[in-house]
């Protein structure tokens, strides 16, 4: 069994209007400075080795990146080391852009 979900733009828009979670987004440097989900936070090592050492393995975390797969790989690490609640985005931002340009 997978120590992570993967879950569509609808349950992840749930998501953040329910449970405060920690966004991760995994792309580039200046494919999130070009645009990202709010509040998201830019994974570089350090910051993904200081949450794996000493982040709140009990708040839901949403992970993306560009389509949803190398997502995938950090969500199953954050999940082997402990994290309860680790989500991953289908369809990466890609998807996430897609539908807020459909339903606007």
């Amino acid at each position: 069994m997978k120590p992570f979900k993967t879950v569509s733009v609808t349950e992840a828009v749930q998501m953040l209007a329910e449970a405060d979670p920690l966004i991760l987004d995994c792309r580039e440097l200046k494919d999130y400075r070009a645009g990202h989900i709010e509040n998201a936070m830019h994974v570089h090592e350090q910051l993904r080795d200081s949450l794996l050492k000493k982040g709140d393995k009990n708040r839901p975390m949403l992970i993306y990146c560009y389509y949803g797969h190398a997502s995938e790989h950090l969500a199953e690490m954050f999940g082997d080391f402990g994290f309860k609640q680790v989500h991953s985005l289908a369809g990466g931002f890609a998807g996430w852009k897609e539908h807020y340009n459909l339903t606007r």
